[in-house]
């Protein structure tokens, strides 16, 4: 369906995002010189936006705009204000976030731009594990952002009013909350014309998932969850391209997706694109690294995001109380403390157990739905590509089947080297 589009509005192209920056005082002034004097490049390499990096002699900007389709599909129409959504989320964690975003410094409403930090000389998380370098310690970066940004926006602090109030400012993005609901909970589960596949190496994967009436039962608790269960401001799409890192500062991006929902998600979808990656490795093995040494130390990253989330949420829940749910009142004397300590560690545990969940949700549409990812897709040899997704899938297909299974994060992580050898071995029958 079409979205109004304001009478002002219209995509900005190099020339014109130049002439636009210089049209602004502030900004020319952050860039500094004249238009000649700036290098700019085109870095939209997503589905959505209008992306660019533009480097003046005294600093630099990085420019997003929203297009009113599909970046790679003009006829997939969608609304212009998601850059507002990417704001709106920056602001509502920027005072917990320790950091760990960009700084805004320009929003343009009727354009739909933002202009933001570029990050430099950070590079996206994605790239580096495609390319085998290992980020330090951004698994526990990464795990204390997602506990302040979920725990500082959840009623174990905010009072309900504000979670009011939140919830109706970022109802403006339910489109994109339908684009989510579909890609991730419901297509790779129905014949859709979106979803795809390596085929035929993993046609039998694609046809468990839809037919397999345990699995749709499954897929369909976790989207009631997922709509039902407004816990959280959400970045809702924390994959390996959201987080861009130097080895000593680590930085989330693109929350455009953001919306209030499961605590779980976000540490499901980064678990999940984790393990993505570290099932890809071995088809970019070659003599000089068989790529081992950095699968275990992706498994070590999952290890370090899970165990810093949960204590950092948990301590954030002991110093920082205040919100409406467990009243501080409530728990003030010697049982009551007890009893809450006891509901802290049985609330982390219920995040776990959705984020696994999540995680797997993340890693099925990545492999059969519509929206698939460079870990992957950059797997030249299609029996190669087949076989890591085919590891990747059978512990996604069990996480959703057999949670029973998986009551830790080191209960994960054993078995990750398992489905991997079991898809190797398998040669070209790849099957659920």
């Amino acid at each position: 369906m079409p979205f109004d589009i304001p009478a002002n509005y219209r995509p900005l192209w190099a020339t014109d995002i130049v002439a636009y920056l210089e049209s602004h005082p502030a900004l020319r002034e952050r860039l500094g010189g004249i238009p000649s004097d700036w290098n700019l490049r085109e870095v939209s390499d997503g589905y959505l936006n209008l992306v660019y990096l533009v480097d003046g002699p005294k600093g630099s900007v990085c420019t997003k705009q929203s297009l009113p389709h599909v970046r790679v599909d003009e006829n997939w129409p969608l609304p212009l204000d998601r850059t507002y959504c990417e704001k709106l989320y920056f602001e509502s964690v920027a005072p917990y976030a320790n950091g760990r975003i960009p700084e805004l410094y320009h929003y343009d409403e009727e354009l739909s731009l933002l202009v933001m930090e570029k990050l430099a000389p950070h590079q996206v998380l994605r790239g580096a594990l495609i390319a085998g370098k290992r980020i330090p310690d951004v698994g526990r970066a990464v795990g204390d952002y997602a506990a302040r940004a979920t725990y500082f926006t959840s009623d174990l602090y905010q009072r309900s009013e504000f979670k009011i109030s939140s919830i109706a400012k970022f109802q403006r993005n339910h489109v994109l909350h339908r684009i989510m609901i579909e890609l991730v909970y419901q297509d790779p589960y129905i014949s859709s014309d979106r979803n795809h596949w390596t085929t035929p190496q993993l046609d039998a994967f694609a046809e468990d998932f839809r037919t397999n009436g345990r699995i749709r039962a499954v897929a369909g608790r976790l989207a009631r969850k997922f709509l039902a269960s407004p816990q959280a401001l959400v970045h809702n799409d924390l994959h390996a391209g959201a987080v861009m890192a130097t080895d000593d500062d680590v930085r989330i991006i693109d929350p455009e997706f953001a919306v209030f929902g499961p605590i779980g998600v976000d540490p499901g979808i980064f678990i999940g694109h984790l393990l993505i990656a570290y099932f890809a490795q071995p088809a970019y093995a070659t003599e000089a690294d068989d790529r081992t040494g950095l699968q275990a130390w992706i498994l070590e990253q999952i290890a370090d995001f899970w165990h810093t989330f949960r204590a950092t949420f948990v301590a954030l829940w002991r110093s920082n109380p205040g919100g409406d749910a467990y009243l501080e009142a409530q728990f003030a004397d010697v049982i009551g403390r007890a009893v809450l300590e006891q509901e802290r560690q049985a609330f982390l545990d219920e995040i776990f157990a959705d984020a696994l969940s999540f995680a797997a949700a993340a890693i099925i549409r990545s492999i059969v739905g519509y929206s698939h990812f460079p870990e992957l897709e950059s797997i030249g040899d299609p029996d190669r590509k087949a076989a890591s997704e085919a590891g990747a899938l059978s512990l996604a297909r069990t996480l959703l089947l057999e949670p029973e299974r998986f009551l830790g994060i080191d209960d994960l992580l054993a078995a990750a080297p398992a489905f991997q050898r079991a898809a190797a071995a398998a040669g070209s029958v790849l099957k659920p």
